[in-house]
């Protein structure tokens, strides 16, 4: 399967900032197309940074889309605006957006829903806290969360999901390989049963802290089919690095 290298600058990045996509993008220049690479800016630059992909292997997205093509929603954007401005895939569901915005599943779903109506790929994130892991509630939190979180139009559509424990986002922890191999397990099963063979076909990132020091052991694990990566992704060898490893 295609692997799938997703940056995720959160709250982070001005217009000096794009540098260091021109330093991915020339990094880029030669490599063996193995894997697909993605970079999701502020909203603010994203335009820009889309320009200076054009004709690159690097593609660009948004952090997150309102359910809504428009209306009176101050301080939101739709996913057809994002499609305008060069995005290709857009993340819903962020355990940030989560806790920082009150998002539910059902918000997330109807994200996703108006992602592919918009021709946007969305990535679907799921995760766990420290607390719901140590009760021994990491699948059921998961497989509850991707129950709601996927629509029903997603059948038949191009998809990702991005497994992110909550406890090793931002926090230098990362889970082992048995543990996210578990994960990632239960949620191939879970997408196969709901989705069937193109179940199967939907990529699994995996979003807890991977860094170029560990990325080859997490990809190394069964069906994590990339990753979606914070800080790492802000500095362009971290993040070529971790694409090297995918390839």
């Amino acid at each position: 399967m295609r692997r799938l290298i997703a940056g995720n600058w959160k709250m982070n990045g001005l217009k000096s900032s794009l540098s260091e996509v021109s330093a991915v993008i020339e990094g880029l220049a030669g490599a063996h197309d193995e894997a697909d690479i993605l970079i999701c800016p502020p909203a603010t630059i994203l335009s820009e940074m889309a320009e200076r992909a054009k004709g690159s292997l690097l593609k660009i997205g948004g952090q997150y889309c309102h359910a809504k093509t428009s209306g009176a929603h101050t301080g939101d954007i739709s996913a057809e605006m994002l499609a305008e401005a060069g995005a290709t895939f857009v993340i819903v569901g962020h355990s940030e957006r989560r806790a920082d915005h009150g998002e539910t599943d059902e918000n997330v779903a109807a994200q996703a829903s108006a992602a592919i109506a918009a021709g946007i790929t969305p990535i679907i994130c799921c995760g766990e806290s420290l607390e719901q892991r140590e009760a021994g509630r990491t699948n059921e939190i998961i497989l509850g969360q991707l129950a709601s979180s996927i629509p029903e139009s997603a059948a038949g559509q191009p998809f990702v999901v991005a497994y992110e424990p909550i406890w090793a986002i931002g926090t230098g922890l990362t889970a082992n390989p048995e543990q996210i191999g578990d994960v990632h397990d239960a949620i191939r099963g879970a997408l196969a049963q709901r989705f069937g063979d193109q179940g199967k076909e939907i990529r699994i990132l995996y979003g807890g802290s991977m860094k170029p020091t560990n990325a080859s052991e997490i990809l190394a694990v069964a069906n994590v089919n990339g990753g979606l990566i914070g800080g790492a992704s802000l500095k362009a060898s971290d993040f070529l690095a971790i694409y090297t490893a995918a390839g």
